[in-house]
């Protein structure tokens, strides 16, 4: 009832003013324990996958933490994983705005984002003073990397080799954004030569980086929805060829099928929350399919309750990722998520 009381407030403001509100007060609330009143129990039932033993199954999507500045104090939420960013090479702005609406009645969020952050350096350095106390409590932080979006797609690796040697040191993976819609160009790259010629060349930085560094990064590659499902049995192919720990499934979409009468569904930007669950969930159970369980599978994706985590589980998942769930649902959704995947576990 107190988040409900909370979101109607904050549902009243615009959205991209609400995010900031919640983010630059978050760290303060946390530290006098009012964040408790609306939060469950901090959920211990370990998982591990990609090599990392996770506290729970339930991770924060990227995006919500974008310049790594919280990371403690939203880990103290009780979520198992918290993956910041997207980090670019360069500081950047991102899309002009207005650039974030709710969908309210449909449960959705539109964003056109367009990667905004300070860059990846900045972003790093955030990471180490933010992430300590999460950490210490066995917490996992992935950074997701992005390419600058002046960057031409024919050019995409060099900014994801600056975003790897400035982040390998410090993240406990990394997740390769192959996939955000609002990046001019960027979807082009998770088909074809394109994607063989990145992720081979990724393979190659991780090794020389592993070499350099004395330990191993596990990396993720988030593809989208929008694939054709061929297309997306090409790109795990791709993946485990060459090596990589797992596949985050899925980014938002272009769609706009059951919104389509929804007032602000016109606007540009990627679909996610609700509308997006059956279609991301899909796409989990084709690559569950495809690679019989030989790679692990992230899902992210409307994930609103905890049933419909359970849900991405039962499709083939190994760890599940919210972000519109936990803007609709509140912070008590982590909890109750994680909880309902460890019984589910028991008993499957």
């Amino acid at each position: 009832m107190l988040y409900e009381m909370a979101r109607a407030v904050l549902f009243k403001m615009d959205p991209e003013n609400a995010h900031a509100l919640i983010m630059n007060n978050i760290d303060w609330a946390v530290a006098l324990g009012l964040t408790r009143l609306v939060t469950g129990p901090v959920v211990s039932a370990p998982v591990k996958v990609m090599g990392l033993t996770f506290p729970n199954a339930v991770g924060l999507a990227a995006g919500m933490d974008k310049q790594a500045s919280h990371v403690s104090a939203i880990g103290a939420l009780g979520f198992g994983h918290i993956e910041v960013g997207t980090l670019t090479p360069a500081a950047q702005p991102g899309n002009p705005k207005p650039r974030l609406w709710r969908l309210i009645p449909a449960q959705g969020i539109i964003n056109h984002m367009g990667f905004n952050n300070v860059g990846v350096d900045a972003g790093i350095k955030n990471l180490k003073k933010t992430a300590v106390k999460y950490r210490a409590k066995g917490g996992i932080v992935g950074v997701n990397i992005g390419k600058q979006n002046s960057t031409p797609v024919s050019a995409a690796l060099p900014d994801y080799k600056v975003c790897m040697q400035a982040a390998y040191a410090d993240a406990d993976y990394l997740a390769i954004d192959i996939s955000c819609p609002n990046t001019p160009g960027l979807t082009k790259l998770q088909d074809g030569d394109e994607l063989t010629d990145l992720v081979k060349g990724i393979a190659e930085e991780r090794k020389a980086l592993a070499d350099h560094y004395g330990r191993y990064v596990p990396i993720t590659v988030k593809i989208g929805p929008d694939l054709q499902d061929d297309a997306i049995r090409s790109a795990a192919d791709v993946f485990m060829h060459f090596g990589m720990d797992a596949v985050t499934a899925t980014n938002t979409t272009l769609s706009r099928k059951g919104v389509e009468n929804e007032p602000k569904s016109e606007n540009v930007g990627g679909l996610s929350g609700l509308p997006l669950f059956e279609r991301s969930t899909e796409v989990v159970r084709i690559l569950a399919e495809h690679t019989c369980g030989a790679l692990p599978i992230i899902a992210s994706g409307g994930v609103m309750s905890a049933q419909l985590a359970v849900e991405k589980m039962k499709a083939g998942a190994s760890l599940v990722q919210i972000y519109s769930g936990f803007i609709y649902s509140g912070p008590a959704l982590i909890s109750e998520a994680a909880q309902a995947i460890a019984e589910w576990s028991r008993n499957a």
